[in-house]
């Protein structure tokens, strides 16, 4: 297994979780129902994704 030849930095090794943290998700309107989901995935209130029916849902 090879080795480091030289030591980082405190910084630069420190620096390699700047990113770790996660933030919130990215959320958008459906284009449906008008209410916000998470992008790239199906709609929780009314089941489309992408123009189609994916999950049936019950009418209340």
């Amino acid at each position: 297994m090879p080795n480091p030849k030289h030591k980082h930095s405190k910084a630069r090794s420190r620096s390699n979780g700047a990113h770790f943290k996660v933030t919130a998700p990215n959320l958008s309107p459906c284009p449906r129902c008008h209410k916000l989901r998470p992008s790239h995935q199906v709609c929780p209130s009314c089941g489309y994704y992408r123009e189609r029916e994916v999950v049936k849902m019950e009418e209340a």
